[in-house]
């Protein structure tokens, strides 16, 4: 029998045997949460009666569209929320969470990251980066942060220091993936605790989480332990790479009340949107993301045991425990950054033929490589590569459909890279 590990050297060939070895324990782990996950999506469809005529989808204004208020319960419920809105209306992330935001928030009020500087995007939708038209500066709303530890961890003295002295703080947003940054990710028990020292210190305040690319990544979310509202895309993790389009807040029923009325309309909020020929896509994209997200994670660790063979440093390490998609590696360099990302591209199942070049992007300071074959544009639970070209030269590497795919593709990357 051929194996595909034939065409490598020796050497990346050895080097293969020892990581499938080393990282088999932990990849029994993934399968174990993903079955865990998967149960609890299957339940909720059972208990709702999901049935072919909740995949229909509305048009027009989107009246007693039975699907979707269905669908919503079932977000609902597995984020153990009061409410939910799932709207291809959405268009990303990031609007979910501008929506969010502007939909909770008053002239005067205070967003106040707990966890560092937010990401780019998201700088751009406060003001303190771009010149855009439609940002808090416009309409008088105030962003405050408190830089992470040298360590990447929460500055809890700091953070209450800042809450005594600014009782009245409206919204406490907690950034629950690295984004563009050099540090850990927050995984749930860390989130557990910064939820619990808000609610001691803040309880009056609105904590938010931005969740993207966090969904089935492990057994728990931020819900689960009081944060009021969650947002996150359907075409990351909670759509398994069938969506292919629109995102989804959860959270306390009047929260959720006010967002809609911002996303759609005063008086029409959550009655109107119509779904169109989405539906089936999204119910089935979030039957599918336990198993989806899985397999992505596993890639994940797979990328991070055999680039560190290679000498790379690489975060989280294979053995780390994992709460999102997100992989990095760092090359501290541009050229070798490049190639590798070229490389994710030419073994991608879209576009394979084509070399990414450094740009600029809308949302971006500093020229953005990227690596993206995927079905779906910007479909971060499919395989891709990006990161800015500053210093470090970090890479972040996300998603995967099957974990088979994922080690096709860093192995031919490695290769690549490191051997030609």
């Amino acid at each position: 029998m051929n194996s595909w590990k034939d065409k490598f050297p020796k050497d990346l060939q050895e080097k293969i045997a020892e990581v499938d070895e080393m990282i088999s324990g932990r990849l029994n782990e993934i399968t174990e949460q993903e079955l865990y996950n998967q149960q609890r999506v299957l339940e909720l469809y059972r208990k709702h009666r999901v049935a072919e005529e909740d995949l229909v989808g509305s048009t027009g204004y989107g009246y007693d569209d039975v699907g979707r208020d269905k669908l919503e319960k079932i977000f609902a419920e597995y984020f153990k929320t009061e409410d939910a809105l799932v709207r291809p209306q959405i268009v990303s992330g990031t609007h979910a969470i501008k929506t969010c935001l502007f939909g909770v928030m008053r002239p005067g009020d205070t967003l106040y990251y707990m966890t560092g500087m937010p990401y780019d995007t998201i700088q751009e939708v406060i003001g303190i980066a771009g010149d855009n038209p439609g940002t808090f500066k416009e309409y008088d709303m105030h962003f405050e942060y408190t830089p992470l530890l040298e360590n990447g961890e929460v500055d809890y003295e700091s953070c209450g220091k800042f809450l005594e002295e600014h009782p009245d703080v409206k919204v406490i947003a907690l950034q629950r993936s690295r984004g563009y940054a050099t540090r850990d990710s927050f995984t749930i028990e860390k989130i557990k605790r910064m939820i619990a020292f808000i609610k001691e210190r803040a309880p009056k305040a609105i904590i938010f989480v931005d969740n993207c690319y966090g969904e089935f990544s492990e057994t728990e979310e931020p819900t689960f332990f009081g944060a009021d509202l969650l947002a996150g895309s359907l075409f990351k993790n909670a759509g398994a790479g069938i969506v292919k389009g629109g995102a989804f807040i959860v959270g306390r029923k009047d929260l959720i009340a006010k967002c809609a009325a911002h996303l759609i309309a005063p008086g029409s909020g959550k009655s109107e949107g119509p779904t169109y020929a989405y539906l089936r896509d999204f119910y089935q994209g979030f039957f599918m993301a336990p198993h989806t997200t899985g397999q992505a994670i596993k890639g994940s660790i797979y990328a991070a045991a055999l680039l560190e063979k290679l000498g790379m440093d690489v975060s989280p390490k294979w053995d780390a425990p994992r709460t999102d998609l997100v992989q990095t590696i760092t090359f501290g360099a541009r050229e070798p950054m490049i190639k590798f990302c070229a490389a994710i591209q030419h073994n991608s199942a879209m576009n394979a033929f084509v070399d990414p070049v450094p740009s600029y992007m809308d949302g971006y300071e500093d020229e953005i490589i990227m690596a993206s074959g995927s079905f779906t544009e910007g479909s971060t639970i499919e395989l891709s590569s990006d990161g800015p070209l500053r210093e470090p030269y970090c890479l972040y590497i996300q998603g995967g459909l099957s974990y088979e795919h994922v080690k096709n593709a860093i192995t031919e990357a490695a290769f690549e890279t490191f051997y030609k």
